[in-house]
């Protein structure tokens, strides 16, 4: 008989914002597959868990999915975790989650913490209609015509982006919106917590300006 994959959500930042239920499950699965273990372990420490882990990140997802498909199929239990939030969003949590589904394992997700819902409420934007597109394109035109294209839906938008291209971004924000109303969020829930709403000209002054530190979230 199968196991069960579990689809555990965890903290974003501040390591208090798991809940009961991802907790149990963390500590009574057979292993634990990690985007960066390393990174795991230390929510692992806090709560005393001492299940095994093993990575599962967007460079081995093809051969760590068979063998963590094998696991399954033994009769044991995994629970997926991401770095931040919950997994199969941005990250390539969507892999083992579909090989499952079309060979019959129960997926049983634990929901909790999610950056992209987290900032949208705080943004002050819609929320009634979003899109998220997660990161944009690293080239310049690309970037550009999917910014033309979120902009004729009319929808918010909710993107992530790195610290070394966020003023990239931003600036192709200005010339494809104008300058117009944005929220940006980093390190949303840590000690450095910032949320601004501003012009994007105003936004692009500021981190032209700051240090660079944590990814953001823009909505626009």
């Amino acid at each position: 008989m199968a196991g069960t994959l579990y689809v555990v959500a965890t903290p974003i930042g501040n390591l208090e914002d798991i809940t009961l239920r991802a907790i149990e499950t963390l500590k009574t699965v057979d292993l634990i597959a990690a985007e960066d273990t390393r990174h795991t372990r230390i929510l692992l420490d806090k709560y005393g868990i001492k299940v095994p882990t093993t990575s599962y990140f967007e460079y081995n997802k093809v051969q760590k999915t068979e063998y963590l498909l094998k696991v399954l199929t033994e009769g044991k239990s995994i629970a997926l975790v991401s770095d931040a939030g919950t997994p199969g969003i941005s990250d390539p949590g969507y892999k083992i989650i579909r090989m499952c589904i079309e060979s019959n394992i129960p997926v049983i997700p634990i929901p909790g913490p999610s950056g992209l819902v987290t900032a949208l409420t705080i943004s002050g934007k819609p929320t009634d209609k979003f899109t998220f597109e997660g990161f944009l394109s690293n080239k310049g035109q690309k970037r550009k015509n999917q910014l033309k294209k979120l902009k004729e839906e009319g929808r918010t938008v909710v993107l992530y982006e790195s610290p070394h291209r966020i003023l990239k971004l931003l600036e192709d924000i200005l010339e494809v919106y104008g300058d117009v109303e944005i929220a940006l969020a980093r390190e949303l829930t840590k000690k450095f917590e910032e949320v601004r709403r501003e012009k994007a000209s105003a936004a692009i002054e500021h981190f032209s300006t700051h240090p660079l530190k944590g990814e953001f979230i823009v909505i626009v």
